[in-house]
């Protein structure tokens, strides 16, 4: 990380810098037994097709909301720092009615059809599979990102000063944070929880609030670190869970923190 980096997607450019070869997210889903490793290099190459497509595919400019009705998943990752890429707000768990564009899981397509602007639907199968056929009032985001640019240029500077992220606290208010915001909080975060460059924290925290989605993503990415995001942490067994932690190579944990 850089002190000059004042948004998420200028925390993505720097670890890019430093080590696109290094993990960035390893995901489980411990309901279907899917593992997902993505170096920086994958990971900022999934956020530049994803940012082309809300620029170019949705004409998202920035200021406008994006409603993120998904879980804690490699996924969600990749568009949260795609929407800081492009200036957009991602308003993780979001009213869509007030959204101009809706990202929608397979768990929530139902909610998601009250934005009336772009509609993009996730399988969140393993290997980011497609849905057999478009859900009714979507578009299929594993359809249609493949085509788009693997290298992403904002047609208006992103500026630092403006929300980048609308999320829960824990005590189930929301807040938005600005990108500049974001980054020191993330920091803030990073150091209380004893992370630096390499560290590997192992996260089963729920992306509802802001303290799960910083453990999950933004505090690792902030200090030069890696996360194990862990979905569905509950079907694993202790001796699982302590195998995972040795083979990971983990550091810390969120839930010690």
């Amino acid at each position: 990380m850089n002190a000059s980096d004042r948004t998420p997607a200028d925390l993505l450019r720097s670890a890019l810098a430093a080590d696109p070869a290094r993990p960035l997210v390893t995901y489980y889903d411990d309901a279907t037994g899917e593992r997902v490793e993505l170096s920086v290099a994958t990971f900022a190459n999934w956020v530049a097709k994803t940012a082309n497509l809300l620029q170019d595919g949705l004409s998202a400019e920035p200021g406008e909301r994006v409603a993120l009705l998904l879980p804690a998943h490699w996924q969600t990752a990749v568009w949260l720092v795609a929407c800081a890429s492009v200036g957009v707000v991602a308003d993780l768990d979001g009213d869509p009615a007030a959204a101009d564009h809706v990202v929608a899981g397979p768990d929530r397509l139902d909610d998601g059809l009250a934005c009336t602007g772009g509609r993009l639907a996730l399988s969140l199968a393993p290997l980011g599979r497609r849905f057999p056929a478009p859900p009714a009032g979507y578009d299929d985001y594993a359809v249609e990102v493949p085509s788009q640019g693997d290298r992403f240029a904002p047609y208006v500077p992103v500026d630092p000063g403006a929300v980048a992220l609308a999320v829960r606290e824990t005590d189930g208010g929301r807040t938005e944070l600005t990108g500049a915001g974001l980054v020191g909080r993330a920091r803030a975060d990073a150091a209380r929880r004893g992370l630096g460059p390499g560290s590997r924290l192992l996260s089963g925290l729920a992306w509802d609030s802001w303290d799960g989605v910083s453990a999950g993503l933004y505090a690792p990415l902030a200090a030069g670190g890696s996360v194990v995001l862990c979905r569905h942490p509950q079907e694993l067994a202790p001796e699982a869970l302590a195998a995972r932690i040795e083979s990971e190579r983990v550091t810390h944990r969120a839930d010690e923190g």
